[in-house]
């Protein structure tokens, strides 16, 4: 079984409790190299997926300084299923002539940096997601969060918000919450400090992430007692979760404060093989279960604390 900060998108692909579903509406999926993110997110059920070398092959001017990415863009880009919004063209955008995106998922650090803060940017101040155009509401003193992101603009929603990650390079690395904290000051200036940036998290340490995996271990769980015989009864709960991670602010915080529905334990487990390489990180929240060196270690104590005696390295 293999979960990704970005699975729980999934379900945002088929309707569920009333709630719309974004299977055929336009949206943007930002990050990743080449169409790997866009393909995965088709693989979820999406059908109108558009990342930013489509928009830009559409129209360099939109971000005059990506021109040394020309060439990664063309080779990633599909035509776009609208033209993009311009006032030469048109004096009002309409639905179904010009493109216009529901919902912006940044699925992974994006590549080309600059373009994809400039394209989401555009889209927060854009009138009801239409690009090339900019609300009449923002900056409105008489409304709520001064005005933005108050003209049915695209939501935007993060896969992940570690700022830091574990690379080749000896010390940690910025990730897609670097990103996010880029857009957090450029949209700090642009609003003059007056708004608030509102934007969905995923990704650990959001409860919502931490309910999906258990759901998913359950099913895997269920599907493994029925290959032994054994037909799982209502009471035959999942007592125990061993969380292994690297990082403190996302893997520990997020195993520390989950509180299972099913009252199952969680159980956080902190290597010291990625972000952490530390004794012991400060704050209550931040503080794991154990630390151990590395996974092997960290799947040797879980099975021990399981009974299945201590494990030796080959």
């Amino acid at each position: 079984m293999f979960v990704q900060s970005h699975t729980p998108f999934a379900s945002l692909a088929q309707e569920s409790n009333g709630q719309a579903s974004l299977k055929n509406e336009p949206i943007l999926v930002v990050g990743g190299e080449g169409n790997k993110c866009r393909e995965v997110a088709e693989a979820y059920g999406f059908t109108n997926v558009i990342t930013p070398s489509d928009i830009y092959n559409a129209n360099p001017a939109i971000w005059p300084f990506s021109s040394p990415f020309a060439a990664y863009h063309a080779t990633a880009a599909r035509s776009l299923p609208l033209p993009i919004y311009s006032p030469l063209l048109s004096d009002s955008p309409s639905e179904g002539k010009y493109l216009r995106i529901s919902s912006m998922f940044v699925y992974n650090d994006p590549r080309d940096f600059a373009l994809d803060a400039q394209l989401v940017l555009d889209l927060l101040l854009s009138h009801q997601g239409f690009l090339g155009t900019q609300s009449s509401l923002n900056a409105r003193q008489d409304l709520p969060n001064c005005g933005y992101q108050q003209d049915g603009q695209p939501q935007l929603t993060f896969a992940n918000p570690d700022l830091l990650w574990a690379a080749k390079w000896h010390l940690p690395r910025l990730g897609s919450g670097g990103f996010k904290a880029a857009l957090e000051g450029l949209w700090q200036a642009i609003t003059a400090g007056k708004a608030e940036l509102k934007v969905t998290m995923g990704g650990k340490p959001s409860t919502q992430t931490f309910n999906f995996a258990e759901e998913r271990l359950m099913a895997h769980r269920e599907q493994l007692l029925r290959r032994r015989k054994h037909e799982p009864q209502s009471d035959d709960k999942m007592e125990r979760v061993y969380m292994v991670g690297d990082n403190p602010a996302s893997d520990i915080v997020g195993a520390n404060r989950f509180q299972s529905p099913r009252s199952t334990k969680w159980n956080s487990i902190l290597v010291r093989s990625g972000v952490f390489a530390g004794e012991q990180p400060p704050g209550e929240d931040f503080r794991p279960t154990t630390i151990v060196d590395d996974v092997f270690d960290a799947v040797s104590w879980a099975l021990e604390k399981e009974g299945q005696g201590k494990i030796e390295p080959q």
